[in-house]
């Protein structure tokens, strides 16, 4: 029985500044990753085990590349622009993994935990005061 090395290159992965999150469609996340990859297309094609003219379909949204490819193709191109076109879908801050949130939400959600820590100063310095402190 004859067994595949797996050789995939995996290239360090790179920031996505803000600015690049405008991709409309998955397809354009996927474009988006091979043009910043400074790598020809072929290169790529090779190293993500995809055929060329499927690779090229995949970038103008008509074909879509399978879960071992996308996995490939992030690491050749080493971008996530493709989770990252998810995430944002989602209505995910891919920063932190949490819901993107509204200016007045995030005020919101700083102040409230900003009130929780002074309220645990306050508990612990009462309980200080009245003595049961360690």
């Amino acid at each position: 029985m004859e067994q595949q090395l797996d050789l995939a290159v995996r290239r360090d992965i790179r920031d996505i500044p803000e600015h690049e999150w405008t991709w409309r469609t998955e397809a354009a996340a996927l474009a988006a990753m091979i043009a910043h990859s400074g790598l020809r297309e072929k290169s790529i094609a090779i190293e993500a085990d995809i055929d060329a003219s499927t690779l090229a379909k995949v970038k103008q949204g008509t074909a879509r590349p399978s879960e071992q490819h996308l996995m490939r193709l992030m690491d050749a191109t080493g971008s996530e622009a493709w989770l990252y076109f998810w995430l944002l879908k989602r209505g995910y801050d891919p920063r932190s993994l949490r819901k993107l949130e509204t200016e007045t939400e995030r005020q919101l959600r700083e102040a409230s935990e900003a009130l929780a820590r002074e309220r645990e100063k306050t508990s612990l310095l009462t309980e200080l005061l009245q003595g049961k402190g360690a």
